[in-house]
């Protein structure tokens, strides 16, 4: 998705990028206390519009193919959340990750869009790697992130302050080569 009007389809559900007009929807995301249990706690209004700016609107324009998009039933465009395929902040590694409104959580909706979107990253991006990490209570990301063909390897810590607070989380990484053999369409 290296151009604005590009998506990202699977079988119930497309990906578009965000723009300055999301920022409702990213707030409403940010804020909502069951979605950010588990993703370093809610932010307000003001450090939404900082992450909307930053770590999304120009990070588009800094590494093309990669971001955050709204994740949007096919069916009627409903928005139920987000999907990514970014760096950690602070690394070098490339993650796959998601929040979801919980009306919309227990639908495989995590694990069908996350499948697409590693598909995505290692078909278009050609990335050699993807990782991703989620909170050690979080069980329920964790099996999504297995059914998504990743595999649990450890834990790890980051020292970015998105993260620090966290301490220790569940570490999840898969290479292209072995991620493909396993998922050919």
């Amino acid at each position: 998705m290296k151009h604005r009007d590009d998506s990202l389809l699977s079988e119930r559900l497309v990906l578009r990028r965000l723009t300055p007009d999301d920022l409702e929807l990213v707030h409403r995301l940010n804020s909502d206390e069951k979605v950010m249990r588990y993703a370093g706690g809610t932010k307000d209004r003001v450090q939404t519009e900082a992450m909307l700016k930053g770590r999304i609107l120009e990070y588009y324009e800094e590494h093309p193919g990669l971001g955050v998009w709204a994740t949007l039933k096919r069916q009627n465009r409903e928005i139920i959340g987000l999907h990514l395929l970014n760096h950690i902040q602070g690394e070098s590694f490339i993650q796959v990750g998601y929040l979801l409104f919980p009306d919309h959580w227990g639908q495989g909706y995590a694990t069908e869009m996350s499948i697409a979107v590693l598909r995505y990253g290692f078909t278009e991006l050609k990335l050699p790697q993807i990782v991703a990490i989620t909170d050690l209570a979080n069980v329920e990301s964790q099996h999504v992130l297995q059914k998504a063909g990743l595999h649990r390897k450890g834990e790890r810590s980051f020292a970015h302050p998105a993260y620090a607070a966290q301490g220790a989380l569940a570490w999840f990484e898969r290479g292209a080569e072995s991620w493909l053999s396993e998922h050919e369409r």
